[in-house]
């Protein structure tokens, strides 16, 4: 298990982590320091667990967002699809009059 120094709110913090992870825990501490520096600037004089209180948060709102962001692609992919599929099907009926028409056509039979 590798352990490695983070900066949050300029304040450093050592973590472990599983060994090849260690890039993604510092982009994840980033991302967490950009929140807490941001609710600390927001928040006044307010002590490291409230800024480390708000900066979850607003990741927890960012997550939440994202989720419904999410599920709304999600819904508009599955309303695509069923366009689709009902598409599919309004050509293939079509193709197939055509083809009993010049069928007919062809036999000198009326359609």
């Amino acid at each position: 298990m590798a352990q490695l120094t983070i900066q949050v709110n300029a304040k450093p913090y050592v973590v472990g982590c599983e060994d090849g992870e260690e890039a993604h825990l510092v982009a994840l501490a980033a991302l967490l320091d950009e929140k807490a520096r941001g609710a600390a600037a927001g928040a006044g004089q307010v002590g490291e667990t409230r800024v480390m209180l708000l900066g979850a948060l607003i990741l927890a709102d960012d997550l939440v967002e994202a989720k419904a962001a999410l599920a709304a692609a999600q819904g508009r992919v599955a309303a695509l699809e069923e366009e689709q599929r009902r598409a599919e099907e309004r050509t293939v009926a079509a193709l197939e009059a055509a083809a009993h028409k010049l069928e007919a056509m062809a036999t000198g039979s009326n359609p």
